[in-house]
């Protein structure tokens, strides 16, 4: 029999993910949990340093002994650095692992044993030199931020460009310690678009399907983000969406944003236009190396649906719109995404991972939004001032994407959480 009822459990990480699924069952089963990443790289305000550990604690008190599985999407930081079990092997990771999961649940480029130029689990020849070129982007992202950020904070008007060097460059370096514990931990699943996961069989009386990342094979285009469309992306004003703009405008940005002060160093004035544009090329130029990792790594996070009891859970990680593609193009898929019961806000509300495509399947052209009991229940994990900029709009979390959220559907959000550890909610077989 399927299970009674599912918990989402959304837990309060700061800028990352961590969702625990609990599925009960009738009778004397015991429940079955299934944790969706678990990462942080910018924790809440006021968070005194133990918060993931915490977290951790936390899971293991739910679990106990019951049957547990976990996922890993993708190997971005602040989807897997709680999964680290720490020098002393004492971390968040080694609680996780203590737990024993049945399962562990990754994209298919994660496969230790795939050849570097592998373009599907089964192939031998394709994408050239993938996984080189990623060590090497790692290589890059650390040398960013352990050399050439201190000099960039030194430079002239820096400080947005040496902030997202930081961010951006730190959530990329390779997190040894997580990816060796999820390889560890439990039997390992490599998953693509249309695989039968482990889960499947974890999770009796609920069918899971894997809507991606496709492999190369399947999709060619997850090889590299484009920086706009306009009918994908949520670039238009909120009110083409049937719903109202918020009260407070975004910020234009500075007034001669490019105007080199004369404060600080030796040079004469005269020479400090120069040394500051030198200065900005190679800060972008570093921010470019690593948004491309960035991507590589968002275009392949799994897409998870679970179905049961008249319910579907999406959870598609970080997936971006060359991931989602392959699916939304799919009929049998398409089909799927529109009776969606919970969703798990793509890459934080981001403005290019919950493509207009999707989202125009749930809520078609003349539609109006239903009462606050029927709507669909959105869950997002996130935190604003990190990504982005609101001038250029490309804010994480984006607000015409936000607005369109609250206007639609039964948003949690962790920026709505005081103080609280997590948020949940219970959903009852139909």
């Amino acid at each position: 029999m399927g299970p009674k009822s599912v918990r989402v459990r959304m837990y309060q990480v700061g800028f990352g993910d961590c969702f625990l699924l609990t599925f009960t069952y009738h009778g004397k089963a015991k429940p079955r949990h299934v944790l969706v990443d678990f990462g942080s790289t910018a924790a809440p305000s006021g968070d005194p340093g133990s918060l993931l550990p915490k977290i951790a604690q936390d899971i293991q008190r739910t679990v106990g002994t019951d049957p547990f599985a976990v996922v890993a999407t993708h190997r971005h930081r602040d989807h897997i650095s709680g999964f680290d079990p720490g020098s002393n092997g004492k971390g968040p990771g080694a609680i996780i692992a203590a737990l024993k999961p049945r399962w562990v649940i990754q994209p298919w480029t994660e496969q230790p044993d795939l050849p570097v130029d592998a373009e599907a689990p089964s192939s031998l020849k394709g994408l050239a030199a993938r996984k080189e070129t990623l060590a090497s982007m790692q290589a890059i992202a650390k040398q960013a931020v352990e050399e050439a950020l201190p000099r960039l904070q030194r430079g002239f008007q820096h400080t947005e460009a040496a902030r997202q060097l930081a961010f951006i460059g730190e959530d990329n370096i390779a997190n040894p310690g997580a990816v060796r514990n999820l390889m560890r931990m439990g039997s390992n699943d490599y998953v693509y678009a249309g695989k039968r996961t482990k889960l499947s069989s974890f999770l009796p009386g609920v069918k899971v399907s894997v809507l991606g990342p496709p492999t190369v094979k399947q999709h060619a285009s997850i090889r590299k983000q484009r920086s706009g469309d306009p009918d994908e992306f949520w670039s238009l004003q909120a009110k083409t969406l049937g719903v109202g703009l918020p009260k407070t405008g975004a910020s234009a940005g500075e007034l001669f944003a490019g105007f080199a002060q004369a404060t600080g160093g030796q040079s004469p004035p005269w020479a400090r236009w120069i040394i500051k544009s030198l200065r900005s090329a190679r800060g972008d130029e570093l921010l470019q190396l690593i948004r491309s990792l960035d991507s590589a790594m968002n275009n392949t996070s799994v897409i998870l649906l679970f179905e049961f009891g008249g319910h579907r859970f999406l959870f598609p990680g970080d997936a971006q719109i060359e991931n989602w593609e392959y699916a939304l193009g799919q009929a049998k898929y398409k089909k799927l995404l529109k009776g969606v019961t919970v969703y798990k806000v793509g890459h934080h509300g981001s403005l290019n991972a919950t493509p207009r495509t999707l989202w125009n399947g749930w809520y078609p052209k003349g539609a109006k939004p239903l009462p606050a009991k029927q709507r669909m229940t959105s869950f997002m994990s996130t935190k604003a001032g990190k990504h982005g900029s609101a001038a250029k709009g490309t804010e994480v979390p984006r607000t015409t994407l936000v607005t369109a959220l609250e206007g639609w559907t039964r948003l949690h959000s962790t920026q709505h959480l005081a103080g609280a550890l997590y948020v949940e909610e219970l959903f009852g077989g139909a």
